[in-house]
């Protein structure tokens, strides 16, 4: 128990799981920094996850700051319990597992940052997308809760892309992918990626790992390499030039089928072509499908190295994809994540990573213990324009984690009649908690 927090039982159970990860005294800074981080609706910078846990006039701000600049403890082992308990509480048993892959820049300040440059930031609203700052690949469980019409991404691991000449960020996420799938032995594990992932490290995953991308448009297909002959020489490696995915569109049969994706069953028109993607996946043999909203509208081409997957079952698997995008949105706008403002190389790699853990963290325990169906329609009581709401938001998830921390801190210690003072700060925290 943490002096001066009292944590409900929901959290503090999830949150033993992460206790063999740390010493003792560092666990303690642990839940207190996780407690912070969800319960303050300001900066969320160390010291404010600090006064959010209401430790700021009984610890020291140094004792926040070490705990993420000289502890001993790996931001990877904390990871991969986040992961743990994810696949114990949302993935079946018996079911394939679906990761999604991608980066995000996370803008800095100061030549003293460590690892900070120059990047490229895609979700920048000004033209100029050019950034400096860190460049983030993430790694995220696809899962989908029963309450959820809507598949939700939970990050399970992080990795920091070091700049040009290091290694790249598709074999940063190909380690991890591998990583994960070894604490899975005997499960498939399904992996969907946009287009800037896909390359020769790709060649080497594990043979349980299927890869799931956009192809772009310069991209050279090829038919699958001819029976050997018999005739002296090496055989062939690949078949005749297939081209790019247009000029294999132009020769391609199309067929109209239904797929639901985004929450909706679309009609499409779909062909699908098992070839060869030689310059990245070499003699593998590879699923090539083409998407037509309309018969002459723009065209979706994917790749897959799953054999085994229909053509709609494929577009509803990238879909899903889009998950991680909104879990961007969300741990940056909502949670807070990337406002602390460390400098040094381990609390620079840490301190992002533990506020996307933390956010898997706080999903899993609304899911497991905070849900309640009349979460929406409280929503649209105080927000009757969301007329199409039907799913609690992760704005909601928070909400329903900070009150419960509220309740367990004002009413847990002292149920004797509170005062007229003791019901105003209760009053002014249970608002601001929907901050």
């Amino acid at each position: 128990m943490l002096p001066g927090v009292s944590l409900p039982i929901s959290l503090r159970r999830l949150l033993d799981a992460f206790a063999v990860c740390f010493t003792a005294p560092t666990f303690e800074v642990f839940q207190a920094m996780v407690v912070g981080l969800v319960a303050q609706t300001g900066q969320r910078t160390v010291c404010g996850m600090l006064a959010g846990a209401g430790l700021a006039t009984s610890w020291s701000h140094h004792r926040a700051h070490r705990f993420f600049s000289t502890a001993r403890w790996q931001i990877d082992q904390v990871g991969l319990a986040v992961f743990d308990l994810v696949l114990t509480h949302l993935v079946a048993d018996g079911a394939d597992l679906h990761l999604a892959v991608d980066d995000t820049a996370h803008r800095r300040r100061g030549k003293k940052v460590h690892g900070a440059g120059w990047i490229h930031d895609g979700s920048a609203p000004a033209r100029n997308k050019l950034a400096f700052g860190h460049r983030w690949v993430v790694v995220g469980v696809i899962v989908r809760p029963s309450f959820m019409a809507r598949p939700l991404c939970l990050p399970v691991l992080c990795r920091r892309w070091r700049g040009k000449g290091t290694t790249s960020t598709v074999d940063l996420a190909a380690r991890m992918v591998t990583i994960i799938a070894g604490r899975v032995p005997g499960k498939r594990v399904h992996v969907v990626a946009d287009a800037a992932y896909h390359g020769k490290g790709l060649r080497d995953l594990p043979a349980m790992v299927t890869w799931t991308t956009r192809l772009p448009r310069n991209a050279v297909l090829y038919h699958r390499a001819p029976a050997p002959t018999g005739r002296r020489g090496r055989p062939r490696l690949k078949g005749d030039r297939i081209g790019t995915p247009v000029q294999a569109a132009a020769t391609a049969v199309f067929q109209t089928v239904a797929v639901a994706r985004y929450g909706r069953t679309d009609t499409v028109s779909l062909a699908v072509l098992d070839c060869l993607w030689y310059g990245v996946f070499g003699p593998q043999p590879v699923r090539m499908v083409l998407v037509r909203d309309r018969d002459k509208g723009p065209m979706l081409a994917l790749v897959t190295t799953d054999l085994s997957v229909t053509g709609a079952d494929l577009v509803a698997r990238y879909a899903a994809r889009w998950a991680i995008e909104v879990t961007f949105f969300d741990t940056r706008q909502t949670l807070g994540v990337g406002q602390a403002r460390n400098r040094t190389a381990q609390a620079v790699n840490r301190t992002w990573a533990f506020g996307m853990y933390v956010y898997t963290i706080v999903v899993l325990r609304y899911t497991i213990h905070g849900h309640r169906s009349g979460i929406v329609a409280d929503r649209r009581i105080h927000a009757p324009w969301y007329l199409s709401k039907t799913d609690p938001s992760f704005a909601d998830m928070l909400t329903a984690l900070r009150r419960t921390l509220i309740a367990a801190r004002f009413m847990g210690s002292r149920p004797a009649q509170p005062t007229n003072a003791e019901i105003r700060q209760v009053q002014r925290a249970w608002a601001l908690a929907a901050a």
